[in-house]
């Protein structure tokens, strides 16, 4: 039976690799694709699989597409507006969220009113909205189905428990490419270091997410809420070999792990096709050669971003979206090599430290504060 999907995000990470698992199973059909400004890949995902609408978040990328795909039947859609059209194509029935920042909140939340499910590979919308989607989801009855590794490992090893409470979550860390290292070592690290991860491949902010443990800290949030936990339930361990990608605990001190080669195939395929598994072609873990697995504690003294986004959980409200936008601003300047690795969290920290929380914001309030977390940093660029 055939199995409609949108994707949005097409030409990033998750979205090139959810396109590959599309190329292997003739029984998935694309209906929509969106991605920011990336024309060249755009068109070719296009003529490949004949979605019925595409957008682009660039006018410049946007008007370029549209003269590009003039020979064909496809919709060309731009912005907010085109994210939600797709989101919201009655013939979708389960949208892989996969654009990188808060763009993403608006379209998961019209696609869930539309009785879509969620492959949810963006990290923004439960950070940021975790109060607002969950309870959405509820109401209209409707999956969130984790695409990140961690929040796939956990939900599969909830598979056949779900009676039973979680005693706590394991959530393993690979420690990114600088585990190990003292503040000093830090110092002077380049952005050609810190894009270097040891085990996995991804998109360019991610991969400095790794290095700082950022984005350790937001799945920390993301688990809280997808797995309604308290964050005295969820444990950082640091495990270099990323073979266990997450763990679950339940109360009779029973844990159950889900482990795999690093690919993040497994993952979209596995929220794709719920609950079915379908055959995936790539590495097998050979355990005579893996040899041994060894764990550690994160170094929250070293990478103070882990301790800054738990803090930022537990406090709730605007917090946690000031800590991300903090983040997501700070990556963009280290990456454009105007600020060092160490001042990414000194960012996060002092924006924290000014930010008066709001409790229970609503979409606008989160984008608000989001926008004045930016202002702050830009007007103060000099200074940090």
């Amino acid at each position: 039976m055939m199995k409609k999907i949108g994707i949005l995000g097409s030409t990033g990470s998750i979205g090139t690799q959810t396109l590959d698992i599309v190329r292997a199973n003739p029984e998935l059909q694309v209906e929509v694709l969106a991605a920011g400004r990336n024309v060249d890949l755009m068109e070719k995902q296009a003529r490949e699989f004949s979605p019925k609408l595409v957008v682009m978040w660039e006018e410049k990328a946007y008007e370029e597409l549209k003269t590009r795909l003039a020979d064909t039947n496809i919709q060309v859609r731009l912005g907010m507006e085109g994210l939600i059209e797709a989101s919201t194509l009655p013939t979708v029935e389960i949208l892989v969220t996969a654009v990188v920042g808060m763009i993403g909140i608006r379209p998961t939340i019209a696609a869930m009113k539309a009785g879509k499910n969620i492959a949810l590979a963006n990290k923004e919308t439960l950070v940021t909205a975790g109060h607002i989607i969950m309870p959405l989801a509820k109401e209209m009855g409707v999956s969130l189905l984790p695409v990140d590794s961690e929040h796939s490992a956990i939900f599969q090893s909830l598979q056949g428990n779900r009676q039973n409470r979680i005693h706590r979550i394991l959530l393993t860390a690979s420690g990114g490419p600088f585990r190990g290292r003292t503040v000093d070592q830090l110092r002077n690290v380049q952005v050609e270091d810190a894009l270097k991860h040891p085990n996995w491949t991804m998109g360019r902010k991610i991969t400095i997410d790794s290095a700082t443990l950022v984005n350790k800290g937001l799945e920390v949030m993301e688990a809280k809420w997808l797995f309604n936990v308290d964050y005295d339930q969820i444990q950082v361990v640091v495990h270099p070999q990323s073979v266990i990608h997450s763990m679950v605990e339940y109360e009779d001190g029973a844990i159950m792990a889900q482990l795999g080669t690093p690919d993040m195939k497994l993952p979209i395929q596995y929220a794709l096709f719920y609950p079915d598994r379908k055959p995936l072609t790539g590495e097998r873990l050979d355990f005579y050669r893996l040899g041994q697995m060894t764990f550690e504690k994160p170094d929250t003294d070293t990478f103070r971003a882990l301790k800054l986004a738990v803090s930022a959980g537990r406090t709730g409200g605007t917090m946690p979206t000031v800590f991300n936008a903090a983040n997501e601003m700070a990556v963009s300047l280290f990456l454009q090599k105007k600020i060092s690795f160490l001042q990414i969290t000194d960012i996060i920290e002092t924006c924290m430290e000014r930010h008066t929380p709001l409790p229970n914001p609503d979409v606008e309030e989160i984008l608000f504060a989001e926008q004045e977390t930016y202002a702050h940093i830009s007007e103060k660029l000099n200074r940090f």
